[in-house]
């Protein structure tokens, strides 16, 4: 029950997110939620392997590195899907640094209960 509450979250903060940002897009709220479950997948098979591949640059950059990957998801998720647009990398980093932020935020929330 808490995973659907958590996608569901994330479905409101990608909503939220691409209301405030002029570059990213979101056409209604099925895409938002399409986009959440899609992040989910993504970030569960995808950024791993990314992870492993570039571990010397992330080393090199201490840590850095690893928003440039979260960027790379929020790109993949945009290729995939067609209800959702960034613009560009910038938007893509601004969105994930602050997609992160609403999702802990939102999810210390859910740990309270």
């Amino acid at each position: 029950m808490k995973f659907l509450l958590k996608i569901i979250l994330s479905a409101i903060a990608v909503l939220v997110l691409a209301e405030i940002l002029p570059g990213v897009g979101v056409d209604n709220y099925v895409s938002a939620l399409i986009v959440a479950v899609v992040l989910v997948i993504l970030n569960a098979f995808v950024k791993p392997v990314l992870v492993f591949l570039t571990l010397p640059a992330t080393v090199i950059t201490l840590g850095l590195f690893l928003l440039v990957i979260n960027a790379a998801i929020i790109l993949l998720a945009d290729y995939f899907i067609a209800g959702f647009n960034v613009n560009g990398w910038l938007w893509a980093l601004i969105f994930s640094v602050l997609l992160s932020i609403f999702q802990s935020i939102l999810h210390s929330v859910l740990k309270k209960d």
